[in-house]
């Protein structure tokens, strides 16, 4: 076995805060005495950007993640390599003042009451009532509500919760959207029971999400997306925009 490299933190699930230490060891394992030029321990934080290509010609730099990183590096003589290693760890805004006001939202989903829908006349009959229980969230605390299909002419072949998030980034030149799916939960498959409500639960991902954030020239916003899949293959998606904060 060679020499190994190790960063352990004293703190399990690596959740640190604004103004708190981290803290923890580094652990150098090897059969031989170790020589070496110095151990330096360097910490940093990224926004990593990415360059979308649906518009030619205009730079669109879109939020992809946020990283908070430990790095240990040994510095060797030239007949041994030098060793390095990195450990990742989360760090959580402080509580956002004020206290969240809840806000119900009581949703019917017809024919009649689709936008951007053309052929409307060919659309099966159908009828879906619900409610989600707030659309002001706490971050650690899932999404809830019900759903219930009062009617339908065909049969229903799923019912899946679609959470985006919406990145907005621009200048006085001009401003980009960029939504991306990060996660989808599937809540009833086949035809359900008319008149049955069937619970809506959805966990936020910790690692996709983060408090909604609006700058001057960024914005970072989420969305829920109610998807209904019709035996024809006919697809039904109610939006229901989103605010995320942390307390």
């Amino acid at each position: 076995m060679g020499t190994s490299l190790d960063i352990r933190l004293k703190r399990a699930n690596k959740i640190y805060h604004e103004g708190e230490i981290v803290s923890g060891v580094v652990v150098i394992t090897s059969k031989d005495t170790v020589h070496h030029q110095g151990i330096s321990l360097t910490m940093e934080g990224s926004v990593n950007l990415q360059l979308s290509a649906k518009s030619v010609g205009v730079f669109e730099a879109f939020y992809n993640s946020v990283k908070y990183t430990l790095k240990c590096d040994i510095r060797r003589s030239l007949l041994a390599k030098d060793l390095t290693k990195s450990c990742e760890f989360i760090v959580h805004s402080l509580p956002q003042k004020g206290k969240l006001s809840p806000s119900p939202v009581d949703f019917t989903i017809a024919p009649e009451t689709l936008q951007n829908i053309k052929e409307r006349a060919t659309l099966p009959k159908f009828r879906i009532k619900g409610r989600l229980n707030s659309t002001n969230c706490v971050i650690t605390q899932p999404l809830t509500g019900v759903l219930v299909v009062e009617s339908s002419e065909v049969p229903v072949k799923s019912i899946e919760l679609q959470l985006v998030r919406v990145e907005t980034c621009g200048c006085a030149e001009g401003y980009a959207r960029d939504a991306t799916e990060i996660q989808n939960i599937q809540i009833a498959e086949g035809d359900v029971c008319r008149e049955f409500p069937i619970p809506i639960y959805m966990v936020f991902p910790r690692l996709f999400t983060c408090p909604t954030l609006e700058t001057t020239n960024f914005k970072i916003e989420f969305e829920v997306n109610i998807v209904i899949i019709l035996q024809d293959d006919h697809l039904i998606t109610e939006n229901f925009p989103l605010k995320l904060c942390r307390n």
